[in-house]
């Protein structure tokens, strides 16, 4: 692959790189060179040492993410890269009970800018930035090589994208066009359409998390919130819950909460959903539930927005815990990347205060093993939940 431009980096500003760390920033460059967004460059510690390949970005404080480290080229690292996330998500799943996963998750997996997602061999791929929209035929090609897949579509809708001047893109690449998928997750069946709804499909990220949630929902009277299609909801279904209320702003997620319902072959008589705001619901309406989840949508894109989510999560969270029942279970999530885990604890410890709600943590948030996170690079981290005991 062609290197078009070289970075030459400032006195004592090469330790992150040499720590694997992905991103350079505009302050760590002695002089940007002119280039093109996406241009591939090799960048250079101070005293001439070469340190990598980076892909090149513009309009922003960081202005390259490396790829390749050392001596590899840039075609070696991706290869290798997706290489490795194929071996290591072998080694994670049986795939008679579970076929959907993440393949490739940006910097854990050491290609910042793609995602890949699987669902029962066939492949979604999300990419955010140049670099990788400008070696995308390459890079399918390398998947198709590795895991030889029946699919391949493209979902490339993220803000990311946007800031990068790049326009939105869903379409089908590979294989055979049929963006309707069933899959199976811990055994439990799903029905995903790639190309339509949120992120590819389903939330694979909380698969543990609806795992802990079956596991808690025998003879419980279940509140899920944010529910989408219901991933939440066929857990604790399949946990033995007594009854299971879905609430979630889009009607669209109605029917496809039947599908999977019936895929499972669950009883309609122990589930009903709710087409309306999650908030209002809580506000307006009896939480007399035993287990409750709160998984609402990233309320803080960028840093800007932390006031204004930290208010709303405490709001979301006080309302709640003024109305559960002593003894009730909150399992309460954030997706927000800009709020960490400390800060997360902080707004549930204030929104128990305002309820006048003792509570006590009974657990932490279980990392999806393919939605691995970089220990050079954890920034990437995003997703918290604590399960939470209303005493």
């Amino acid at each position: 692959m062609q290197i078009e431009t070289r970075l030459n980096l400032k006195p004592e500003k090469d330790r992150p790189i040499r720590q694997r760390h992905h991103w350079i920033f505009s302050g760590a460059v002695e002089q940007l060179p002119p280039y093109e967004e996406g241009d591939a460059a090799e960048v250079y510690s101070h005293s001439g040492e070469k340190l990598g390949i980076a892909l090149l970005n513009k309009g922003g404080s960081i202005v390259g993410q490396m790829v390749a480290f050392g001596s590899e080229s840039l075609e070696e690292a991706l290869v290798s890269r997706i290489r490795e996330a194929a071996a290591l998500r072998r080694r994670l799943f049986n795939p008679f009970t579970t076929n959907a996963f993440r393949l490739i998750n940006t910097e854990g997996d050491g290609i910042p800018g793609l995602i890949v997602d699987v669902y029962n061999g066939v492949f979604v791929l999300q990419i955010s930035t140049s670099g990788i929209e400008r070696r995308k035929e390459q890079i399918l090609s390398y998947l198709i090589q590795e895991c030889n897949p029946r699919a391949v579509f493209e979902k490339s809708t993220s803000a990311l994208r946007r800031r990068e001047g790049l326009s939105e893109q869903k379409q089908h690449l590979y294989g055979a066009p049929s963006p309707q998928v069933d899959v199976l997750e811990n055994g439990l069946a799903f029905s995903v359409h790639v190309l339509e709804g949120q992120k590819t499909g389903l939330f694979l990220d909380q698969r543990e998390m609806r795992a802990a949630v079956r596991g808690l929902s025998f003879q419980k009277r279940v509140l899920n919130c944010f529910s989408y299609t219901g991933g939440f909801s066929i857990a604790a279904l399949a946990g033995g819950a007594s009854f299971v209320d879905s609430v979630d702003i889009s009607a669209k997620c109605g029917p496809a909460l039947e599908t999977n319902l019936a895929l499972n072959q669950f009883s309609p008589e122990k589930h009903r959903f709710i087409a309306g705001d999650a908030i209002d619901f809580i506000i307006n309406q009896p939480l007399h539930y035993d287990v409750v989840i709160l998984d609402p949508p990233a309320f803080a894109k960028k840093r800007q927005d932390l006031p204004k989510a930290s208010h709303a999560y405490r709001k979301l969270n006080r309302k709640t815990l003024e109305k559960l029942p002593s003894g009730a279970l909150l399992l309460t999530c954030s997706c927000s990347s800009q709020v960490d885990d400390k800060l997360f604890q902080t707004i549930l410890f204030k929104a128990s205060l305002e309820a006048n709600r003792p509570v006590r943590i009974l657990g932490r948030h279980r990392q999806a093993a393919d939605h691995p996170i970089s220990m050079y690079h954890p920034e990437s981290a995003y997703l918290k939940s604590l399960l939470l005991e209303v005493l």
